[in-house]
């Protein structure tokens, strides 16, 4: 996961919804992001705030990884990079 997010960083920055960043932010905080980091990711605009996201996931690794490509692809299961990130995976 980890490698196909690197791979797929700079598409996901510019076609992923707020409405769906926002969504996923909410879910990553119950499981790996503490408040502090989702608050300031939430603050930013739309392309930070998913360039943010990718590399913090990142830096926590495989696991935080495939937490997030998972969480995504249910938040957005019909999207041409959901459907990217699983032919990777």
């Amino acid at each position: 996961a980890v490698d196909q997010l690197r791979l797929l960083r700079s598409e996901f920055v510019k076609n992923v919804s707020n409405e769906v960043l926002n969504q996923l932010l909410d879910k990553l905080q119950e499981k790996i992001l503490n408040p502090e980091e989702a608050e300031s990711i939430r603050v930013r605009h739309r392309a930070d705030k998913a360039r943010y996201l990718v590399d913090t996931v990142l830096k926590k690794g495989q696991g935080a990884a495939s937490v997030l490509v998972h969480t995504f692809c249910t938040l957005d299961s019909e999207s041409d990079l959901c459907q990217k990130l699983r032919t990777v995976d």
